[in-house]
């Protein structure tokens, strides 16, 4: 029993050098001992083995003092250890290489249709992307740990349970790629996104506009698996229209990406984008009752979620100076009775790549949380 204690505490240990200066940046052996609690030769010897593995790299030496020799700091390494996220969505698929000190190495986006086509033909074409970004990454000298499939719909074990927008229904992922593979819903990937790049507090909604509408709950810096995301769904009217769920009347009819572009009468975000800072009549008159639209769904998930911060990301985010002000008017008409405060509203900073780096990133958190496997034998 004694070496598995030994490896589960020196496990730890190295968790707790890297969350260090994962957090903190550069810090000197001295610093990481005294911020860690342990032991200033333990946290030499756990240095020296993150170095060998090209997980930290030796930065400038600092002087803390008068006395002594300078100390020399330490920092993450970006030079092997790597992610990719990948996502398909409607109408695009998308991926990003991403190293151990979260700077992007790669990102690629692919516009295509993805809708009526089969599910398999869609997973191939990833594959493909997949392999690509994998060799690329090889090219500059990047392991990489993982990878992490952002998809537009509910997923368990694995298997996209429904995503009707783009057609699919219980369907496997299986890429059979030469790395780790895992898939997760994209609303759910672009909260951790939101939180670890852009500009996330510690509890939020996130709310991903796309063709399709997702949401993903952050509480206490964590996302939270208790919700099933699918914002774009919930009623906003009965008598509404028809929605590819098999449902009426739900958001994604009002103010999903193409349900705004029909009711503006244009057919892309930039020409949507491009009309309403002209302040036509009939687009602004589109975005307003969108806005008015999400402002009730969003209602209806902070009774229930009691959150304080909405981010609205993907297609809301350039549309916020628009879409945003009915939201808020509706939210202040239907909640301030009850809590006496409305949630704000702010757009993400992270555009249309929330999903694919909160992909990339989760893999680098689990790099960081556990980094033996990486370690030179």
């Amino acid at each position: 029993m004694e070496p598995v204690r030994h490896d589960a505490m020196r496990a730890r240990n190295l968790e707790l050098v890297l969350g260090e200066i994962s957090r903190g940046g550069p810090l000197t052996r001295a610093a990481l001992a005294e911020l860690t609690g342990l032991t200033k030769s333990t946290v030499s010897t756990l240095v020296g083995s993150l170095l060998d593995a090209g997980l930290l790299a030796e930065t400038a030496a600092v002087r803390a003092g008068e006395r002594g020799r300078p100390g020399v700091e330490v920092s993450l390494s970006g030079g092997r250890i790597a992610s990719l996220g990948l996502e398909a969505n409607v109408d695009y698929l998308a991926a990003c290489v991403l190293d151990l000190t979260g700077t992007v190495r790669r990102s690629v986006r692919i516009e295509r249709d993805n809708r009526a086509v089969p599910a398999e033909t869609v997973l191939a074409a990833v594959r493909e992307l997949a392999s690509s970004e994998l060799a690329e990454a090889r090219e500059l000298g990047l392991t990489v740990a993982g990878a992490v499939f952002a998809v537009s719909g509910p997923v368990r074990d694995g298997v996209v349970l429904s995503a009707p927008n783009l057609g699919w229904r219980n369907v496997p992922v299986e890429l059979d790629l030469p790395v780790p593979v895992s898939v997760d819903n994209e609303a759910n990937l672009g909260a951790l996104g939101e939180l670890w790049f852009g500009a996330g507090s510690a509890d939020f909604l996130y709310v991903s506009g796309e063709i399709g509408i997702g949401a993903g709950l952050v509480v206490d810096s964590r996302l939270f698996r208790g919700t099933g995301g699918e914002l774009g769904h919930v009623l906003v009217s009965p008598a509404g229209p028809p929605c590819r769920c098999g449902a009426v009347g739900c958001l994604e009819t009002y103010a999903g990406q193409e349900a705004m572009l029909t009711a503006a009468g244009v057919s892309t975000v930039d020409a949507l984008s491009t009309a309403l800072s002209t302040g036509d009549d009939a687009t602004l008159s589109a975005v307003k009752a969108a806005g008015e639209a999400l402002g009730l769904a969003l209602a209806s998930a902070v009774n229930l979620v009691d959150v304080d911060r909405v981010v609205l990301g993907g297609v809301f985010g350039p549309l916020f100076p628009w879409l945003a002000p009915a939201a808020e008017a509706v939210l202040r008409a239907r909640l301030t009775g009850l809590r006496g405060s409305v949630p704000v509203l702010n757009p993400s900073v992270l555009g249309d790549s929330a999903a694919t780096l909160g992909a990339a990133g989760r893999t680098i958190h689990q790099v960081l949380a556990d980094p033996g496997p990486f370690l030179v034998r």
